[in-house]
Formats: C-alpha cells, structure tokens, sequence
C-alpha cells in the first residue's frame, strides 16, 4: 500500500541502534510539530544519545514536540508487565511532557506523529530489550488524513489525563485504511477483528502475548473446532500461563479458559517461553500485536485481550494482499522459532 511501510523485529534478529536510528530518521523531517505517546520509554546512555540528539536537533529548528507516557502501578501478576519510564527523566526533557495515569487501565500507545502528516506506530516501545529481545512490529504512514486521526487522540490524551476519556475517534475509512482507538472504539474494534477473523475463507495468523477478548476468544474457538481455515498463531506462553492462573483465581472469567484452551489446542498455536517481569530482568516477551485475516490486517498496540479494550491503544486496519502476505509469513517465522502452547498445569 503506498504511504505504508512495515518494520519487524524478532528476538535476536537486529541491534538495537537500528531501531534507534529509523526512529531518529522518522524525526529528521519535521518542521513543525512531533507528538509522542509512549508507553514505556527507558533507553540506555547510547541509545538515548542516537534519539534524543534527534529529538533536540527538531527542536532547535523550531519544532514544537510534546510527549505522553504512561505513568502505571504496580501490578501482582504484570500482562502486560509495567512500563519503567522515570518520570523525572521524562520531566527533565526540554519540551513539554505529561503523564497519563495508568490507573486503573494503561496509556499503551507507542505512536509519534510528525508534522500532522506521516504516523510512526505499531507495539514496540522505546527500550534496548523492545528492540533486541522481543517480537515487535512498526508502521509508518505517510498519510496526513490518518495522521489527523492520530492528532485527535493525542489532544484528548494531552488535555484531559484521563485514558477513559480518549479514544472517541472516528473510524471510518481514509486513504484505504481504517484507524482505530481504545478504549473510545474498543469494543467496536474487538468484534471487528472477531468478525473478520470469523469471515475468513483462507487464512488466519495471529501474534498476541495474549488472548483475552470474548468476542475473539469464541470466534477463534469456533474456527479451530471447525477446522475449514488455516488458523494458526503464536503468543507469550509465559502470559498465557499467568491469564489461566488470575481467570481460575478470579472465578468470575474462568468461563473463558475453555474457549481458549480449544483454540490453542485444535489450531497450531505456538508460545514463547518468556522471563517473567521483575525489576532489572531482561524483557524478552513475544511482543507483536498482528492479526491477519485472508488479505485484511490488523497492526498497532492491541492485544486481543479485554483489558486491551479499555487501555489506550491503537490499530490499523489495512486491506491489502501483500502486506498480508508478509505478515503472515512473519507469524509463520516467530512461531516456527518456538514450540507448541504447553496447556497441561494451567490452573484448570
């Protein structure tokens, strides 16, 4: 599609200065504005010289650059693990910055937009592991209509603090895509996907560390049992294992086990054994956030869990036979690297 480039990452598969230097380029051409919304942003000395020199290069050319990130809390059991962004560091920037409460559901965007015209988004956040250790996906758009979109969110974001409040974008169709945010078009989005997923005749891949959404939890559920569409994904199996453990803890959602239990079990679904989060441990989670069904794609910060739904978060929707190919393919290449879903000690 033209306007739209893809960039992904695998486990190993690049060094970090790489990712740090295509985001430095990204910056390079703006002459008015940069808006950044930021999950967890936590760069070690040398990266942050490759993007901040860029960042302070934009600004001595007049450039006006504000930036969002997630403030969180702890969580018990991390899915997703807490962002690590120091508020002081992020504080000390010489351009204005706001921190947006994670409390209780996550500012989880990692988008910049340059100029009102081009969008840099996808699930990989600002940190050395993001961009060596784990699985991720980046999209560029040069597209000023989408980029309007993406604009929009962040100004609720910016003025309001509040992720309950953002979102409320419209979605429908420009330059042949469609973007998407939560939580203002959550639930909207889960049963878009679901749909899409349940459309399908040909294919299906799915990359999510983890599973969560009903509506796509029962689509899935329903297309591996009838087995009519190569269905076939990879996740976060140390996540997976920790949503099996809260959904049997909690009672109340545990009637979701069994749709996913069939889902990974009847469709070949891999899972990357992950460390679990804790404080200074290495971030080597399955990260991407790719769901492709027959030629339509969905990409961005999402996972297809309910939490998701109501987190601020970002998709696009793209209809578009090569882009498919080639994220499809890449599925296929991260879940060839791990084996299949373990399910047996999953907490019933």
């Amino acid at each position: 599609m033209a306007g739209v480039e893809v960039r992904t990452l695998i486990d190993g598969g690049q060094p970090a200065e790489q990712t740090a230097h295509a985001l430095a380029e990204f910056f390079a051409p703006a002459k008015q504005t940069i808006e950044i919304a930021i999950y967890d942003a936590n760069l070690p000395p040398d990266l942050v010289d490759i993007v901040g020199d860029a960042l302070r290069a934009a600004e001595k050319r007049g450039v006006v650059i504000r930036l969002a990130y997630n403030l969180d809390h702890a969580k018990e059991i991390p899915v997703p693990p807490p962002a690590e962004t120091n508020p002081e560091v992020m504080e000390s920037l010489p351009f204005p910055t706001e921190a947006i409460p994670g409390v209780p559901d996550l500012m989880h965007h990692k988008y910049v937009v340059r100029d009102g015209t081009a969008v840099w988004t996808g699930s990989t956040n600002w940190t050395a592991d993001s961009w060596t250790r784990e699985e991720n996906v980046i999209v560029t758009v040069e597209s000023p209509a989408v980029a309007a979109l993406y604009r929009e969110d962040f100004e609720q974001l910016w003025a309001t603090r509040i992720v309950a409040s953002s979102g409320k974008i419209d979605n429908a169709p420009v330059d042949g895509m469609r973007a998407w945010f939560c939580p203002g078009r959550g639930e909207k989005l889960a049963h878009r996907i679901a749909k899409a997923i349940g459309s399908a005749r040909r294919r299906v891949r799915i990359a999510s560390p983890v599973i969560s959404s009903a509506p796509i939890l029962a689509t899935l559920a329903q297309v591996a049992s009838d087995g009519k569409v190569d269905l076939a994904g990879v996740v976060d199996a140390t996540q997976i294992a920790e949503v099996f453990a809260q959904w049997h803890e909690n009672g109340n959602a545990e009637w979701k086990a069994p749709l996913l239990r069939t889902t990974l079990a009847r469709a070949p679904f891999s899972g990357k054994v992950t460390t679990p989060y804790a404080p200074g441990s290495v971030h080597d989670y399955m990260h991407a956030k790719v769901t492709v069904a027959d030629d339509t794609v969905f990409v961005g910060s999402f996972n297809l869990s309910h939490s998701g739904e109501m987190n601020a978060e970002n998709v696009l929707e793209l209809q578009d036979p090569q882009l498919a190919d080639r994220l499809a393919a890449f599925v296929d290449e991260v879940r060839g690297r791990y084996p299949a879903v373990p399910l047996t000690g999953d907490s019933g």
